[in-house]
């Protein structure tokens, strides 16, 4: 990412030597904007816990032509093609949150238990966030699968001191290629941060995932913007795209850095996707949206028949 020039470091665009950034992109909110947000609305009520998951079992592998997505939970999907298994952002914590006593909690089961997981090859995953980068399930993963990790740029030391290796970090157009699988990181609208003191000091993305000749979008966390225009135009129309459409509400807070469940159709249109996967709903509850309530909204919105909304723990073949 850091490059040397002959008056010194150059650095991309997206970043100042210190911190990450969106460039030509709406301010992320700040603390000061928290404040105003919890001292002037009010969330949905939301179930304290839903029991109406059932788990399912993947197969070891899918070969030949097939694309199995199987919907975990949040934006925890597995993506099953010519012999390969990957996983986004993985979560099966009971909080999204450093405390398991304190914080978002789950209020599903995941769709899939984890001694139930094939084999696992590579893990995607989109930022440092609690509700993406789960550092039970990622030590459990090295343990029990090991994985190849791919993670945004500043993201890999959390990883290395807990040793969950391999680790590879990649800046925004970047690609890394394992197991015939080239990973490239694409652009997305968001921020990072674990902690009072560590805003922006790690970068976020997407990833593009070419395997064959076939192209799959997983959008990670992201508000609406021209990348996805970006995306369609550098690598094509994604057989599959998985798209971000909860934690929206109130939109004056939350739209820097989440879609709305009609700007995910939006997105979904100008990527050309042949296929669509809801992602981040239906498990915590984030923002003043109910844990149902943008899958609910997306079936109101006139949503094409591409675009699914999975239960933990269904699966579709694309």
């Amino acid at each position: 990412m850091l490059h040397e020039a002959a008056d010194g470091p150059s650095f991309p665009k997206y970043f100042d030597g210190r911190h990450f950034h969106n460039p030509n992109s709406s301010q992320v909110p700040g603390w000061l904007d928290v404040i105003r947000w919890k001292a002037t609305s009010r969330a949905e009520s939301s179930p304290s816990f839903i029991d109406d998951v059932r788990p399912l079992t993947p197969p070891r592998a899918v070969d030949g032509s097939g694309l199995r997505a199987t919907f975990i939970n949040h934006s925890t999907v597995l993506l099953q093609q010519n012999g390969s298994n990957i996983l986004t952002d993985p979560v099966w914590s009971p909080r999204a949150s450093p405390l398991q006593w304190v914080g978002p909690r789950r209020r599903r089961h995941p769709g899939v238990h984890r001694d139930d997981l094939p084999p696992i090859d590579i893990v995607l995953l989109s930022h440092n966030h609690y509700d993406h980068l789960d550092l039970s399930t990622l030590r459990w993963l090295a343990r029990r699968r090991s994985p190849a990790f791919i993670v945004p740029s500043g993201v890999a030391a959390l990883l290395r001191r807990r040793r969950i290796e391999p680790v590879f970090e990649l800046g925004w157009d970047e690609t890394r290629t394992l197991r015939q699988v080239a990973i490239h990181a694409v652009p997305a609208l968001h921020f990072s941060g674990r902690g009072l003191f560590d805003r922006n000091r790690s970068l976020w993305c997407g990833y593009v995932i070419e395997s064959q000749g076939r192209i799959v979008y997983f959008a990670g966390d992201t508000g609406f913007g021209n990348h996805f225009a970006h995306i369609r135009e550098k690598f094509g129309p994604p057989r599959l795209a998985l798209l971000p459409i909860g934690a929206y509400q109130p939109r004056w807070f939350m739209s820097p850095v989440h879609m709305g469940p009609g700007e995910a159709i939006q997105a979904h249109n100008i990527l050309g996707a042949a296929a669509s996967i809801a992602i981040h709903h239906g498990t915590f509850q984030l923002a003043d949206d109910a844990v149902d309530t943008p899958g609910r909204v997306l079936l109101e919105s006139g949503r094409p028949d591409s675009f699914y909304i999975l239960k933990n723990g269904e699966s579709c073949i694309v």
